[in-house]
């Protein structure tokens, strides 16, 4: 695992949505990318409501991208980490820095202020 992709990555790569995103999943190696059940939980709640991607798209997905738990592990970084109220980003951010990993988003700034979190942003690209 290097990667973990934030919901507005998902949902640009089960879309095909931006070419940068998907050639650059496509040079990752088996295993290399994985999501958080946080970041699963934003897009499934959206795609329940009507929202792209359909559930269909989002389950055979996570056949290829697999889903972490936020086990305790998490909980605890998630402790650490500066408070913000309401923000599910600060939950993604802890996830990845309990497995060491890359969160991949197009959403740089709300990551910034994570001590010792990597962001890559590869909408970009």
């Amino acid at each position: 695992m290097k990667y973990l992709l934030d919901s507005n990555v998902i949902i640009a790569l089960v879309m095909n949505a931006n070419r940068g995103v998907v050639e650059r999943a496509a040079e990752c190696d088996a295993g290399d990318m994985v999501t958080s059940a946080i970041a699963y939980a934003e897009v499934a709640y959206g795609a329940v409501r009507g929202k792209p991607p359909a559930h269909e798209q989002l389950q055979a997905f996570v056949e290829e991208v697999p889903v972490l738990n936020f086990d305790y592990k998490a909980a605890l970084a998630y402790a650490t980490l500066p408070f913000r109220r309401a923000s599910y980003d600060r939950l993604i951010a802890a996830h990845a820095l309990s497995h060491d990993l890359i969160v991949v988003t197009d959403n740089v700034a709300h990551f910034a202020d994570v001590p010792g979190l990597q962001v890559e942003n590869w909408m970009a690209l």
